[in-house]
């Protein structure tokens, strides 16, 4: 079975996956330790971590995948396809990725986080026009994109401050939850009813989370329930969200927005997203990728890898 490596060394996840003619077909994927209370961890803490983990987790994988041929290895090499992007944590996945490809002869490509996980996203996304608006939501990115043929991809607007995940850890941390706190702050917000208590902050092309963040933490101090600060803090970043959304599609008239990134994940923002874009009167159409796809993995670096070697056998 021949098939491209793919390895991404993101802050706060590392993941390796193999991908091929039949799409991704095997990955692994574990959180870096943070310590409770803790929201985050220095790079230099994720990168030892990174070391640490990689080589027992690709003789996990491969020892599943008895028969893998790889032909290609492809890495996250920065955060974002543009000049000057750099994080020390993907220096770990790059190196190690590098040297496999060197010992076992096959070619090495590298890509971005951001291009791996809209990548990663377009699976089972369903056809997508030549070009398309994206939402890349994460602990470290609430970014509005247009996508181009050939996985460019060009910044539209976005945060002017915090990200759409570090709202909810950071808020998570607060009430005493672990990091990453999506999972636990949603099952809260579910519980709970959000009445729009935190005004949306916005201007061309930009939202603010750090105000929101304030607001809760004032809820929370006042001795607001835990679900209905959650429950608000769910509505802000679907409101901040759609914003975007139509503020992009006003831009560009792209009417297809696919939405990647690990908290593209969460159950109730799918709930959440469409539905405030249809009280804004907002024509743009929101497509997702499978749920397992949408936080910090491989697969999608894997999928450039796998089409980047393709292309190089045609041409």
């Amino acid at each position: 079975m021949r098939c491209a490596l793919g390895v991404d060394t993101s802050c706060y996840t590392t993941s390796i996956a193999l991908a091929g003619e039949g799409g991704a077909l095997i990955s692994r994927r574990r959180l870096l330790e943070v310590e409770l209370g803790a929201r985050g961890l220095r790079q230099s803490e994720a990168l030892f971590q990174h070391v640490q983990r990689l080589p027992e987790m690709m003789e996990d994988m491969l020892a599943e995948a008895e028969t893998a041929e790889i032909v290609c290895v492809c890495a996250s090499a920065r955060p974002r396809d543009a000049e000057g992007s750099y994080m020390p944590v993907f220096t770990a996945g790059t190196g190690f990725a590098r040297a496999l490809a060197a010992a076992l002869r096959v070619p090495f490509f590298a890509t971005s986080h951001q291009q791996g996980h809209v990548r990663a996203a377009m699976e089972g996304a369903g056809p997508l026009p030549e070009e398309f608006l994206a939402l890349h939501l994460s602990g470290g990115t609430t970014e509005a994109l247009h996508v181009r043929p050939g996985l460019q991809i060009g910044l539209l607007g976005g945060s002017s401050d915090l990200h759409a995940g570090q709202l909810v850890d950071r808020v998570g941390v607060r009430m005493g939850l672990g990091f990453p706190a999506g999972p636990e702050m949603e099952t809260l917000a579910r519980r709970g009813t959000a009445k729009g208590a935190f005004p949306l902050s916005h201007r061309e092309g930009e939202v603010s989370f750090s105000g929101a963040e304030a607001q809760a933490m004032r809820m929370l101090d006042a001795g607001a329930a835990r679900e209905d600060v959650a429950a608000e803090v769910y509505s802000y970043i679907a409101r901040a969200v759609a914003y975007l959304i139509g503020w992009a599609y006003g831009r560009t008239r792209l009417d297809t927005a696919l939405v990647s990134g690990g908290v593209a994940s969460s159950a109730l923002l799918r709930e959440l997203l469409p539905a405030r874009l249809q009280r804004m009167a907002c024509p743009a159409r929101v497509r997702w990728g499978r749920p397992e796809m949408s936080g910090d993995n491989a697969c999608g670096v894997a999928l450039i890898g796998w089409e980047e070697y393709i292309h190089g056998k045609d041409t």
